[in-house]
């Protein structure tokens, strides 16, 4: 249950950051969809990669979702052609 909640805050926190750099309308759910999933797209990304960043803890955790999370949301919207959560 925890560790459900620290996903949870972790992907609140770098969605709603994505969205202030990738604009779009998702609310409180949308933005943790989005930064969970930019969670695990970005830790994937960097552990391929084998890229660290200068700092740990979980402001590097919050910093490699954001990076996932704006790295989803500008595929998302060039996927849609720019109409991202228009309704």
């Amino acid at each position: 249950m925890e560790l459900l909640l620290i996903w949870s805050a972790i992907g609140l926190a770098a969605g709603w950051l994505a969205s202030g750099f990738v604009p779009g309308r998702s609310g409180i759910a949308g933005d943790i969809g989005t930064g969970v999933a930019g969670a695990v797209l970005g830790g994937v990304v960097f552990r391929v990669l084998r890229l660290h960043l200068p700092f740990r803890g979980i402001g590097s955790t919050v910093a490699i979702a954001f990076l996932g999370a704006v790295f989803l949301l500008l595929v998302l919207r060039a996927v849609r052609g720019g109409q991202m959560y228009k309704r």
